[in-house]
């Protein structure tokens, strides 16, 4: 019966390996100088034990969870940045160049006021696929946030080598997102 358990335990232990982000394996434009990142897989896991304890935001613009769904849990979207009006082009991205939210930070605080949190609380932050995501992580671990992770893979994941978002990320991951969206959950300031 002991062998039986210590399999089991050790084969649990394996799959808790494989969940975990490895700090070495994320790309350079993910990471942050925290250091602290999770899988929208770890961050729906640990959002469905500890919600009460956890901000979780989607940091994208509003034009893409409006396009493209937001997932059910989170708590608010509230965008790192938005599209540059007016809209110019940016040859380096190959898009639309995108300008910083500036009351990022006042925003991320009143949403962290209104779920009775403080700053030393946990915060998730998801974007696309984790770039911006780990660029408002940093401002936050600035501006004195201590437990702010970056999902890694986003709301849609990464591309795979035929350009499509469908190596990983919350969509692809089967998590629980919707097109349906919540008017208290949204940004509606400039």
């Amino acid at each position: 019966m002991k062998s039986a358990v210590m399999v089991t335990f050790l084969f649990v232990m394996n799959i808790i390996n494989v969940l975990a982000v490895d700090k070495n394996e994320v790309p350079e434009y993910k990471q942050t100088r925290a250091g602290q990142y999770l899988s929208s897989k770890e961050a729906y896991e640990e959002i469905q034990t500890n919600e009460s304890k956890i901000l979780f935001l989607d940091v994208r613009t509003r034009a893409e969870v409006a396009v493209v769904g937001m997932p059910t849990v989170a708590d608010a979207n509230v965008p790192y940045m938005f599209m540059a009006e007016p809209m110019i082009w940016s040859d380096d991205w190959e898009n639309f160049e995108m300008t910083k939210n500036q009351n990022f930070l006042s925003a991320v605080k009143q949403r962290l006021e209104e779920k009775g949190l403080t700053q030393d609380d946990k915060v998730f932050l998801m974007c696309r696929s984790g770039g911006r995501s780990a660029s408002a992580a940093d401002l936050l671990s600035e501006a004195g946030f201590t437990n702010v992770y970056s999902v890694v893979d986003g709301f849609e994941g990464d591309k795979a080598k035929n350009g499509k978002r469908i190596l990983n990320g919350w969509k692809n991951s089967g998590l629980p997102w919707s097109y349906k969206l919540n008017k208290n959950k949204m940004y509606l300031t400039d």
